[in-house]
């Protein structure tokens, strides 16, 4: 399977496998895709979401091309093909647990989107990072521009999108496009989804909705969030850290 799910313990992993084609991602993989992060979501043992190549040395260099010049002038398949990358990117944005995408290569095009709408971006020193419509005639929907911009701001992401360049690791890391380097990014990427699962989840949970939200344009608290705050202080994983801090023991959640 080009895309498959794996799980070791709190942490499961999606891994993108295709690797004769730089796991560049076809309309059935898209469509497979939010499918799998839902499958995740909805398994209680797991906590955090891996992003990652099956093969070391690469990530994905997005739509396969070929696939889409031969079958571009398809409308019917152009308007799947568009709802089917979105729902990809939409499903890792609002996944309900934290996702983390660990690029060991190229992250170009479809494959740079798919890493910017996960929460956090943990390259290789050899990794490379551009969305390259410009390369291309084609045009990025707003959804996809917004994760950009969302998340290196209005000037980098033209630049991004204008030039079509290809970021090293380093330029990636100065610009705000990743959060960190590491040798193995796979496995710096597991060591930070065990802190993340050790904590309290609905913390972590209820704290990415809440970034979302902002995201999205919430500016201001609303009887929902103010609820969220209040209600914390009802629930079990509360009095399980207040009890650990007490006994000066790491609490269990």
């Amino acid at each position: 399977m080009p895309l498959r799910l794996e799980q070791d313990g709190p942490v499961a992993r999606l891994l993108i496998d295709r690797p004769d084609k730089r796991n560049a991602m076809t309309q059935a993989m898209w469509e497979a895709l939010p499918r799998l992060v839902g499958q995740a979501m909805a398994d209680d043992a797991v906590r955090v979401l891996l992003l990652a190549s099956a093969t070391p040395g690469l990530f994905c260099a997005g739509a396969d091309i070929h696939e889409l010049a031969a079958c571009a002038g398809d409308p019917d398949w152009s308007a799947a093909n568009q709802a089917a990358i979105r729902a990809s990117q939409y499903a890792l944005a609002h996944a309900e647990k934290p996702v983390i995408a660990a690029i060991d290569g190229d992250g170009v095009g479809g494959g740079c989107g798919l890493a910017i709408a996960c929460d956090l971006r943990i390259a290789s020193p050899a990794a490379r990072l551009g969305i390259t419509p410009a390369k291309l005639g084609i045009v990025y929907s707003l959804f996809d521009t917004k994760l950009l911009v969302d998340l290196v701001g209005p000037a980098r992401a033209r630049r991004i999108l204008y030039t079509g360049a290809l970021h090293s690791a380093d330029e990636a890391l100065s610009i705000g496009l990743i959060e960190e380097i590491a040798p193995d990014p796979l496995g710096a990427a597991h060591a930070l989804a065990h802190i993340i699962a050790a904590n309290a989840q609905h913390s972590v949970r209820t704290s990415r909705a809440i970034v979302r939200r902002i995201l999205d344009g919430q500016a201001d608290d609303d009887a929902t969030t103010l609820a969220l705050f209040r209600d914390a202080f009802t629930l079990p994983d509360f009095a399980e850290g207040v009890a650990a801090f007490r006994a000066r023991r790491r609490p269990d959640f």
